[in-house]
């Protein structure tokens, strides 16, 4: 991808993991490390695991922070 906008999305396909995702043509890494993981209602579509008596969380099939015109919504999100 190629953008004006460059800062917004960056992909990294000679990651050891690149695609970490399948289903997806561009796949922004600048959020590799979901900065939403933590909040419970996140906009992406987790789901939830029981181990050892407690739910945990699963994005293994999210790509939210993987597609660039997600990178507005998610920087509103982390500015509250």
């Amino acid at each position: 991808m190629s953008t004006p906008d460059s800062y917004r999305f960056f992909e990294n396909r000679s990651c050891e993991y690149y695609p970490c995702h399948r289903g997806i043509e561009e796949i922004n890494c600048l959020f590799c490390f979901c900065p939403l993981y933590q909040m419970e209602n996140c906009p992406g579509n987790p789901w939830y695991k029981e181990i050892n008596g407690k739910n945990v969380k699963v994005c293994s099939d999210c790509v939210f922070p993987h597609r660039p015109e997600n990178y507005e919504l998610i920087m509103k999100i982390l500015s509250r």
